[in-house]
Order: structure tokens, then sequence, then C-alpha cells
């Protein structure tokens, strides 16, 4: 078999063949779902309930049934918050004068990256940016924009939200 592989053994092109063929294998194995796919989906309407729901309805019952008991949120202005700390805070503040504040998801930027282990899937991870906005003299103003990611894990065939990061706050501007 030596033989056969010696005149390949100093060939850039072989090399260049194999590292593209490599890279391809990764991106394909690794890549987000499809927004068509039914995980994406699934997730896009948790999404919904979090955020819509919950964050710019103040319909707070929503909130129980999908996170986690070990729920952790981490962001980068508040700090770290369980979950009873998290729903206190959206009742407390955001749900204090409903109506107020808004939570708008930025158009294409929803991205799921599902979670295997030996082939099933155990979780996933959906990223995207968030606009914000606070009514001003009657009128929706947005405020701010912002990046998040979740750590959904499947949990007696439900979705849970484990973990959150919500970072990079900034002002927004056009």
């Amino acid at each position: 078999m030596n033989s056969f592989l010696a005149p390949f053994k100093d060939s850039i092109l072989l090399k260049i063949i194999i590292a593209i063929i490599a890279f391809l294998y990764s991106f394909i194995m690794n890549a987000q779902v499809e927004k068509s796919t039914d995980l994406f989906k699934t997730l896009a309407a948790k999404d919904s309930i979090l955020f819509e729901r919950t964050f710019n309805n103040c319909e707070i019952e929503k909130l129980d049934p999908i996170i986690a008991d070990n729920f952790e949120f981490y962001h980068d202005v508040v700090g770290i918050q369980n979950k009873e700390m998290f729903v206190n805070a959206i009742k407390n503040n955001i749900c204090k004068n409903p109506g107020n504040m808004k939570r708008n998801l930025v158009s294409e930027s929803l991205e799921v990256f599902p979670l295997k282990n030996n082939g099933v899937l155990y979780g996933a991870i959906q990223t995207g940016k968030h606009t914000f906005q606070e009514k001003q003299n009657g009128i929706f103003t947005t405020v701010g924009i912002a990046n998040f990611t979740h750590l959904w894990i499947l949990e007696n065939n439900q979705w849970k939200l484990k973990r959150v990061l919500s970072y990079n706050h900034l002002p927004y501007s056009e």
C-alpha cells in the first residue's frame, strides 16, 4: 500500500483536496439547521413564548413550562440570575408598567444548532439578535440592540431553556 501512495506523498494538490474535503465535512456536520426544519420552528416558537408572550405581553405564567428548574441567566449588564430571580425581574421591572417595553427579534438573525449524543438529539443552541423598544411620548422607540445565546435541553421530551447568555447590549443606531 505504501508503494501505491508514494507518488502522492509530496503532492500539494492532494493535500489541498484533502483539506477542502475536511473543511466541507466539518461545515456540513456542524451547520445550523434550515429554517424549514421542525427543530428550528419549535425553538422559534419557544422564542416567541419567551419574548412575545412574557416580555412583551407580561404573561408570566407562560415561563414556568419552558424554563428548566436549574436555569441560569448571564447578562452583561445585570449579572447572573437563577430561575426565581429571572422571573421576578420580569415581573418587577418589565411588567411593572405593561405595554411600555418591547423586544423584537432582528429579522433573519435566528439560528439553531442541534446538539447530539451518539446521533441522538438532546439539545440545541439558539442564537440571534434582538432590539428593545420603550414607549416614549406614546410611541415605541428602539433604544437598544443585543445578542443572545440560548441553550435548550430536551427534558422528558419537553424543550426547556437551561442557560441564557445576553450580551453586547448597545444603544440602537440605524
